[in-house]
C-alpha cells in the first residue's frame, strides 16, 4: 500500500473482522469492503479503480454494544488508490470528511471496543 499515506495517518487504524461491504448512498452499488478504519480515515479494498480526488457518500454496518448491525454514514474524499494483489481488486484510502455526530460516536465506540 501506499508508505505515503502511512506517514500522514493521525488516528489509530482497526482491521475489521469479517466482511463489511461499503455501499455508495446515492447510487446504491456496493464499492467494495472495510480495510480498516479510524476517526477520521478509511482504507477500502474496492471493486473497481476508485477515481482520483473524487467525493463519496457512504453506508457501512458496524456492530453497536450489543452487537446489533448499525448503519454509519460518512463523506469520503479519496487519498490514493492502487492495485491489489487480486485481480479486479484495488486498495483505496479516504478522509472522513463528513459524519453526523450520532455516527461519530458509534464509529468512535467500535474503534475504542474490544481489539
Amino acid at each position: 500500500m501506499n508508505a505515503g499515506s502511512a506517514e500522514q495517518r493521525r488516528s489509530r487504524r482497526k482491521y475489521v473482522d469479517g466482511v463489511v461491504q461499503v455501499t455508495n448512498a446515492m447510487t446504491g452499488v456496493v464499492m467494495g469492503r472495510v480495510g480498516n478504519l479510524s476517526g477520521d480515515g478509511m482504507m477500502m479494498i474496492a471493486n473497481a479503480p476508485v477515481k482520483d480526488d473524487a467525493l463519496f457518500q457512504v453506508v457501512f454496518h458496524l456492530p453497536d454494544k450489543h452487537g446489533r448491525p448499525t448503519p454509519i454514514e460518512v463523506g469520503l474524499h479519496e487519498q490514493w488508490t492502487e492495485p491489489a494483489a487480486a485481480p479486479g481488486q484495488y486498495w483505496a484510502g479516504f478522509r472522513i470528511i463528513d459524519i453526523a455526530p450520532r455516527d461519530q460516536g458509534l464509529l468512535k465506540a467500535w474503534i475504542e471496543g474490544a481489539r
